[in-house]
């Protein structure tokens, strides 16, 4: 059965984006096939998958992008051209540019009428200003709704446009509430318009294809590259930084991988099924133990699990008595996580690291995937509260309220303005994975715990909008079981 790109009709697992609770409760349910899909009767709003397909690729070389959309849609990518400028400068390409991207801008008058005139004048537009090797096209809620033909005007210019391949990537976020389809759709696109005529090649026995989320900082990925070449993998990083030559070289790998356990999933699994190209899909390495099976999967793919182990026992002699130091700092703190599906469970497992105590986490959905990581948590700290859903600060206010942690790892708006010592794994800027940069995320945990004077003093100012009665209210009164 072909994926479509929608995560909720995949028929290997069954998706929630709707529940919350007991941890072990949770897990009892959904393993006994007993836990019933819900609908939020409150929301404050979702991450769409347009947005995620935007960001797994704004970074890609010799491209420009067209985002068929109104204006407001291309703006909640912002920090994505952001995220773009700081990579520029961290890998030392200057002079820094924005991302080319051009908006179609639709309006009530393209709604009407249609905007397919708007769309073929701003890809010729990107192609005259950049004459890039790529032009991507992203479709939105609007362009969906009307019916505008994408696929045919992309075909229609495709002959106009020399030397320049066109994709459209069908990512209206009508299609899915779970996020992560917007990757899905990402890689369908460059599988159908960049390796439709692609063969085996050659394998490259040393060739590891990884497939990194625009997330991952420079720092990370200098380390993540650092260990796998030390036991004797190359990387193929893509497709952030990446270029078409590096999306080409996809089928000459011996295996692949990816950073985010919910990022290139299903993309992997049609490399194996077109190629023959095994994979390896246990979790973001952060932390010792995610960090030993991030690299232990890899190496068993690429056939070095011996070196692997080998290399895996050094650094962890390496970094133990630093481990050790940050623990006596950090043990028995009550920490509350919030994140997406692949980071936050990663962060989870970092919090027994250093003998802290999860107390609640949230993260995006629930499937077979993140079951086995809250079983393994389940076993670690004993029963938690569990959030799941897609963007749900009210929700997450009112736990923190509730539980009132010693610490918050997450975005920290809400947290910080609630007086919490704050910390972020979801950080472009600075490291967080791998055995070295894990003794750097700890130190910056730590830091946060000793030093909460600026988020005290924000507390006393800066008040959210919540009323006493929604504080005292269930967190999840507003799930409802359909």
């Amino acid at each position: 059965m072909t994926y479509s790109g929608i995560r909720e009709q995949r028929p290997d697992t069954d998706t929630f984006n709707d529940a919350g609770g007991c941890s072990v409760e949770l897990a009892r349910r959904f393993k006994a096939g007993c836990l019933k899909h819900a609908d939020r009767t409150f929301q404050q709003g979702l991450q769409c998958q347009q947005t995620n397909s935007i960001m797994a690729l704004l970074s890609m070389e010799d491209s420009a992008f067209v985002v068929h959309s109104p204006l407001g849609c291309y703006g909640c990518c912002s920090a994505s051209n952001d995220w773009f400028r700081v990579g520029q400068a961290h890998r030392g390409q200057f002079p820094i540019r924005n991302a080319r991207v051009i908006v179609t801008n639709l309006d009530q008058q393209d709604i009407i009428h249609g905007g397919e005139k708007k769309l073929r004048e701003a890809v010729q537009k990107a192609w005259s200003r950049y004459r890039p090797k790529l032009i991507f096209i992203f479709t939105s809620c609007a362009s969906g709704i009307i019916g505008d033909d994408v696929d045919s005007i992309a075909d229609d210019m495709q002959g106009e446009l020399a030397g320049t391949i066109i994709i459209p990537i069908h990512c209206e976020g009508f299609k899915s509430k779970v996020n992560a389809s917007g990757y899905d759709a990402s890689f369908l696109a460059i599988k159908k318009y960049i390796l439709k005529d692609a063969v085996k090649t050659e394998t490259e026995d040393d060739l590891l294809n990884l497939f990194a989320p625009p997330t991952v900082s420079f720092a990370d990925q200098m380390e993540i590259e650092r260990m796998l070449s030390d036991i004797g993998i190359r990387a193929n990083y893509i497709p952030f930084y990446a270029s078409l030559e590096k999306i080409k070289k996809i089928p000459a790998a011996r295996a692949s991988t990816a950073i985010c356990k919910v990022f290139a999933d299903e993309f992997m699994k049609d490399l194996r099924e077109s190629y023959g190209i095994p994979f390896s899909h246990t979790i973001m390495p952060i932390g010792t133990r995610n960090t030993d099976r991030w690299l232990l999967g890899a190496a068993e793919v690429m056939g070095k699990t011996e070196a692997a182990k080998t290399y895996i026992a050094a650094e962890h002699e390496k970094i133990a008595p630093l481990v050790t130091d940050l623990r006596g700092r950090l043990e028995g703190k009550r920490v509350v996580l919030c994140g997406g599906t692949g980071r936050s469970f990663a962060a989870a497992a970092l919090v027994d690291d250093f003998g802290m105590k999860l107390a609640a986490m949230t993260t995006t959905t629930l499937d077979n995937d993140t079951l086995i990581d809250i079983e393994y948590l389940n076993s670690v700290h004993g029963s938690f509260t569990i959030d799941v859903g897609n963007m749900m600060p009210f929700e997450q206010v009112n736990m923190l309220y509730k539980y009132k942690p010693d610490l918050f790892i997450g975005v920290p708006v809400w947290a910080a303005r609630m007086g919490i010592p704050t910390t972020h794994v979801l950080d472009i800027k600075r490291p967080t994975m791998g055995y070295r940069n894990l003794v750097y995320l700890g130190n910056k945990i730590a830091h946060s715990l000793e030093n909460p004077g600026y988020n005290r003093k924000l507390a006393r100012y800066a008040h959210l909008p919540y009323k006493q009665s929604w504080y005292e209210a269930d967190t999840f009164k507003f799930i409802q079981e359909l």
